[in-house]
């Protein structure tokens, strides 16, 4: 260990000594990292490769202790702090620039009762491995769309996916977990013990404390019909209104996607993607309204594993790629918000950049927007304005083109964001957070201010305290 130049909460720079460091790294099983050090460079990038920020420090930590540890060295020497899950966030709010990151990545144990139907999962854990370890006893949970996310991250802001129609978003299948809170305590938290906290963690996970372990209800899973089906660029308009008209009338066994992207030769297409996890015998009569009504490019869809499906889009968001996002919320595409798509959809930047929807319906509709503190519990497509650019030259023609699109569809767009959508808030403001937790913002002020009463866990979406009776 050597002395360091790190940040303080109310962004100073004060230095840290070698020995300060040195008593922390004897009571982490982890490791330390440092500028310099030879892993540092591996260690701080995280999924999206437009994030290139430096920690001062970095705790990859082995266990909960570690984690609390680390708050605790955090408070006492009021460091700027971030935490990693699987790293997924599009803006990087893990990644502390000058600060302290406190890593999970390494904490990927988990552990499947398949007869309570119960998975314990540690929070660096990602989708794939999760998926692999349900599978092996035919049980699954909701939990997004891409192997490489990392399971915490997503479930704490709500967690869209493959199942969510029939069996609700990630967040409502998650009925327990162990949380480090902002004054370094370790907490249980279950329906019954520390309910008010699971209430949180169900869609505002990252501002009430750090969740070091996820516990899930399970579901039993078989081979499901899903993947991609593509149109030509040519029947946009007809192939966004089948989307939407499909999305509004489906049953709850199925859940969907639509895209704007580019087709294998490289021109502009419509993909609707699609998981059907009811009985496989009525497989074709569901999807067959998708394959009537247009002339298909591709027709991808096909019995299979849940674990394969899950890998739909692995390929074309890999890790490393410079990403950008804009996302809302629609209830319905309108033909003038069609109009709109197809326009920007003809002149997206980069063959790698897309315009896509996650469908929210079924189970996950049915709840009620504050039995959780996820709140948009109507039938709905959240919005990603997703360009993607290899050529780092390029960044900043896709972030261009992303804000026009995404400009261009406010007038078609509810007064509401997926909070994992949420992009730049430096750019969006603090509007953005008060409309992803809408009616429950104030529930959730009044309950950061019980757990986190000095935002010390404010490098995210971030809800500022409000003791009750403040204004």
């Amino acid at each position: 260990m050597r002395d360091i130049e790190i940040l303080t909460r109310d962004g100073a720079t004060i230095s840290l000594s070698a020995s300060a460091l040195t008593g922390l790294a004897g009571r982490v099983a982890g490791t330390l990292l440092l500028r310099g050090d030879a892993t540092y460079d591996v260690v701080r990038k995280v999924w999206n490769g437009m994030v290139d920020r430096r920690p001062a420090l970095i705790a990859r930590c082995a266990r909960s202790e570690d984690v609390v540890a680390c708050v605790r060295f955090a408070r006492e020497h009021d460091l700027s702090i971030s935490v990693r899950g699987g790293g997924h966030n599009y803006g990087g709010t893990s990644v502390s620039e000058g600060g302290m990151m406190i890593d999970l990545s390494a904490m990927r144990a988990v552990s499947i009762d398949p007869v309570a139907r119960i998975a314990r999962a540690a929070a660096g854990l990602r989708l794939g491995e999760f998926d692999a370890a349900a599978a092996e006893h035919g049980l699954a949970t909701t939990l997004g769309i891409n192997t490489d996310t990392g399971i915490a991250g997503l479930t704490l802001g709500g967690g869209y996916g493959w199942l969510a129609g029939r069996f609700g978003l990630a967040c409502d299948n998650l009925i327990g977990a162990e949380v480090i809170t902002a004054d370094g305590r370790r907490v249980e938290v279950t329906e019954s013990a520390n309910a008010d906290l699971l209430w949180g963690l169900r869609g505002a996970g990252a501002n009430l404390g750090i969740v070091t372990r996820l516990d899930y209800r399970l579901h039993p899973l078989g081979p499901v019909m899903g993947g991609l089906v593509i149109y030509s660029i040519e029947h946009g308009p007809a192939a966004l209104r089948l989307f939407d008209d499909y999305a509004a009338s489906c049953p709850d066994d199925v859940s969907m996607t639509g895209l704007l992207l580019h087709a294998p030769d490289g021109a502009p297409a419509i993909g609707i993607g699609l998981c059907y996890a009811g009985p496989l015998d009525k497989a074709d009569a569901v999807v067959a309204p998708l394959l009537r009504p247009l002339p298909v490019l591709a027709n991808l869809l096909e019995v299979q594993p849940y674990t394969k499906l899950q890998t739909l889009f692995d390929s074309v968001w890999p890790p490393g790629r410079l990403y950008y996002s804009k996302s809302s919320i629609a209830r319905r595409l309108s033909a003038e918000a069609i109009d709109c798509l197809v326009t920007h959809g003809r002149a997206m930047p980069t063959p790698l950049s897309a315009i896509a929807f996650q469908q929210l319906h079924g189970a996950a509709a049915r709840i009620g927007a504050s039995e959780t503190a996820f709140p948009h519990r109507f039938d709905h497509l959240s919005m990603y304005v997703h360009p993607a650019t290899d050529d780092p030259a390029q960044a900043r023609t896709i972030v261009d083109w992303a804000r026009r699109c995404w400009a261009a569809m406010q007038p078609f767009m509810e007064p509401a964001v997926y909070v994992n959508g949420i992009e730049d808030l430096g750019e969006e403001g603090s509007l953005r957070v008060r409309e992803a937790y809408g009616v429950n913002y104030d529930r959730l002020a009044r309950l950061k201010a019980r757990y986190d009463p000095a935002n010390f866990l404010s490098g995210n979406s971030n809800i500022t305290p409000r003791v009750e009776n403040s204004p």
